[in-house]
């Protein structure tokens, strides 16, 4: 994916900085290793939440995307001032999808709707299912059961699948789970889960401590097609999940907002 002259710019970024660096972020991850060791998700402190993975080169990317990369171009002993060029792919780490990212003329990243990005956060928990089968889908039986034990689904919320994949976090081929085939397999929404909660809820979006709003068993992205089609959002490999109530909290988005994207890594909060 990456031709020798890029790879060749990336290192030699290392020891001499210079925008040549810059120009060969799409080879960065060549030197992946000078990043920063894995960090855990920040505690939670004064009912706010953090749901998101620390960004970092051993993440787990969908298959065929590259990890990200960072490489130092600035530093204090030279300078005074420490700078990294970063490289990754849109849909790296906790981020989100605009609908641009399924639906050609969707919405790009900086046309979402900013009170969209600030709204009742609801989680139904699938992780005892989720435990035995690896596709496990959140359906509308998962709702009508969550909606027995916690009262109505709130007009306009932030829905989220907790299915306790986040526990493969460390070993990357098994967060992947990657069949014969080379698809993946993990949890996700049933695409008429996403058309109900649309349609009965108006939700402004849904998220999955996964690679994918899909589960393994749907691979024609169903989930990715109702939701986005619909001119909502969603965020994918949320972190910490298991730390927020079913109701009753409001999530905040930190969406990127680059001309044209499909998406970007973000920063969620959940408000407790």
């Amino acid at each position: 994916m990456c031709t020798p002259e890029i790879v060749r710019l990336a290192r030699d970024a290392v020891p001499r900085p210079t925008r040549r660096a810059l120009l060969g972020l799409a080879g960065l991850t060549a030197v992946a290793a000078v990043a920063p060791a894995p960090a855990a998700a920040a505690p939670r402190t004064s009912g706010v939440l953090d749901l998101t993975h620390t960004l970092r080169p051993g993440l787990p990317v969908w298959p065929g995307n590259p990890p990200m990369a960072m490489v130092p171009v600035a530093r204090h002993a030279a300078g005074g001032f420490g700078q990294y060029a970063l490289g990754y792919w849109e849909h790296t780490g906790t981020h989100i999808d605009a609908p641009a990212h399924r639906i050609p003329d969707g919405a790009s990243t900086e046309a979402l709707a900013v009170e969209d990005l600030v709204a009742p956060l609801v989680v139904i928990d699938i992780s005892d299912k989720a435990t035995d089968d690896p596709d496990a889908m959140v359906t509308v039986a998962d709702l009508d059961s969550w909606r027995a034990r916690h009262g109505d689904i709130p007009g306009g919320a932030f829905v989220a699948m907790h299915s306790g994949w986040e526990r493969h976090l460390a070993t990357p081929s098994a967060f992947l789970n990657l069949d014969e085939r080379g698809l993946p397999h993990a949890p996700g929404f049933a695409a008429e889960t996403v058309e109900y909660l649309v349609a009965q809820y108006g939700i402004v979006g849904a998220g999955v401590d996964t690679l994918s709003l899909d589960s393994g068993a749907d691979p024609g992205f169903g989930a990715h097609t109702a939701l986005l089609g619909s001119g909502r959002y969603g965020v994918e490999m949320l972190a910490g999940l298991a730390a927020v109530p079913a109701v009753g909290a409001t999530v905040v988005v930190g969406a990127p907002k680059h001309a044209g994207g499909t998406g970007g890594p973000c920063r969620v909060l959940a408000l407790t």
